[in-house]
């Protein structure tokens, strides 16, 4: 199979107003964004093809142009990123549809070849894919903002959620599992954080939008359990950490910080974002806990 990245992208934004094109690096958060997708799909091996972003305004569509990435312009009144990327499907030819979300310039291209993969080679019922990382910090396990999965022996979801899951009935429970980070250092998981990227089959997208919200879904507010209330299967894969996105003016603040110390430290050389993500995973996550 092979597989597409589309990244749904619109002007409007309640808490953070065309942040999508805000550029005091140099570059838009979306051609951040775009180059990541970019490389990813230098990274997959032929199994990522093409990218399209899939936008409500031109000025997002001429942004997406100049980084040298096709462009769809969609309704501005659709009510999701995977509406949008489903009104955006026309002409693209690939099995795998990656959903990219495009306010994530940190966002590690390998975590896409990740998404990509986990449903190129998973069970033929699998008609969807998403990651997690793992929770170190278990006060992490209470905020609403961070949405848990659980999975099967098998890392097939069983249910996402905002309230903490698993919950520790009793006190003084165990951690779910421990494990051995990539750095050699034994840490306690508390449960699995929820990365917002995911993959799906083409024609299950296609179907998925036209199902209605589920009630689990309206409780949640969290899309991907109408996947769930109607029974189809979605993979989870296992990531090592995840960068945040910009969702609010504190995190584009932040993100700019990190980008002139990197600047600032890299000197004359040219400036790369792939190293720069690189380098943020290398000095370890001060986000989420993980």
């Amino acid at each position: 199979m092979s597989a597409a990245i589309v990244l749904p992208a619109r002007m409007a934004s309640t808490r953070l107003p065309n942040k999508l094109l805000l550029d005091r690096t140099g570059k838009t958060v979306l051609e951040h964004t775009l180059a990541q997708a970019l490389a990813a799909l230098e990274a997959s091996r032929g199994l990522i093809t093409s990218i399209r972003v899939a936008c409500d305004d031109e000025k997002l569509a001429a942004v997406a142009r100049k980084a040298g990435v096709d462009a769809v312009l969609t309704d501005p009144a659709l009510p999701s990123g995977t509406d949008r990327i489903a009104a955006a499907l026309d002409g693209l030819k690939e099995d795998l549809i990656i959903n990219v979300q495009a306010d994530e310039p940190e966002l590690n291209p390998e975590l896409i070849v990740q998404a990509a993969a986990l449903l190129d080679s998973g069970p033929i019922d699998a008609e969807m894919s998403t990651l997690a990382v793992p929770i170190y910090d278990k006060a992490l396990l209470d905020k609403p903002n961070v949405v848990k999965v659980v999975v099967d022996a098998q890392g097939r979801a069983l249910y996402f959620s905002r309230a903490p899951i698993p919950f520790l009935r009793d006190p003084g429970s165990p951690p779910v599992w421990t494990r051995t980070t990539k750095d050699g250092q034994t840490r306690t998981v508390w449960g699995l954080h929820h990365v917002g990227l995911y993959g799906y089959k083409r024609e299950f997208l296609l179907a998925y939008t036209k199902l209605p919200p589920s009630r689990l879904e309206r409780i949640e507010k969290l899309e991907q359990l109408r996947a769930i209330e109607n029974g189809h299967t979605i993979l989870v894969g296992l990531a090592e950490n995840h960068p945040p996105g910009i969702d609010t003016p504190e995190d584009y603040e932040a993100f700019v910080v990190r980008w002139d110390e990197f600047v600032k430290a890299a000197g004359n050389k040219s400036v790369d974002l792939q190293q720069f993500q690189s380098e943020w995973l290398d000095r370890g996550s001060t986000f989420y806990g993980h």
